[in-house]
């Protein structure tokens, strides 16, 4: 089959929070390419040592981390870092590799840019369902907000056009009200 190299544009995020503001020429904003590995196996982003200092990462924590023949071992983890492939691009973290070792591409960013591994083209491509940019699924979390508060919710099913409806009794009052989901609702 072969490996996924992909060439993939970092930057320190944090570089440009600071040119975004004015306080920094956008040219001093610290930038590299490199030809990274999609490794499905992997997940998170790993960058060499030399890149993560070229690119002036801070440390922000240290992993436990398992390659693949078993052997584990504590890495430190740097970041904030723009990761950018093709026209998506998000902020992540990555595990700091041993100098000059090979940049991975792992889940988290490929999941985040909905990229797909398609190894027998040796390609990433977008999923079918998103060709313009990243669809990220969300669960609705409304039932489990709402206990949390204190209330009870239980599904009434649909209201005929298509959104579904809850039924909300407060377990401190008695109260009850009904929530219309007719769109997706932005909970704190």
């Amino acid at each position: 089959m072969g490996e996924i190299v992909v060439s993939t544009e970092l930057e320190n995020t944090v570089d440009w929070d600071i040119a975004s503001e004015g306080l920094r020429d956008e040219s001093t904003v610290r930038r590299t390419t490199v030809d990274g590995v999609a490794d499905t196996g992997a997940v998170m982003l790993v960058l060499p040592q030399d890149v993560v200092d070229r690119l002036g990462l801070r440390t922000r924590r240290k992993v436990l981390v398992a390659y693949a023949n078993e052997y584990r071992e504590t890495r430190q983890v740097a970041g904030p870092v723009t990761v950018q492939i093709g026209n998506r691009f998000m902020n992540a973290d990555c595990i700091v590799g041993p100098p000059s070792s090979e940049p991975l591409i792992g889940q988290i960013v490929l999941e985040a840019l909905d990229l797909a591994a398609d190894c027998g083209n040796r390609t990433l491509a977008p999923r079918p369902e998103s060709p313009d940019g990243p669809l990220l699924k969300l669960k609705w979390t409304m039932p489990q907000r709402l206990c949390a508060l204190g209330l009870d919710a239980s599904s009434t099913g649909s209201n005929g056009a298509g959104c579904d409806v809850l039924r909300v009794r407060s377990s401190r009052r008695g109260r009850r009200a009904v929530i219309r989901a007719d769109r997706p609702v932005a909970m704190p």
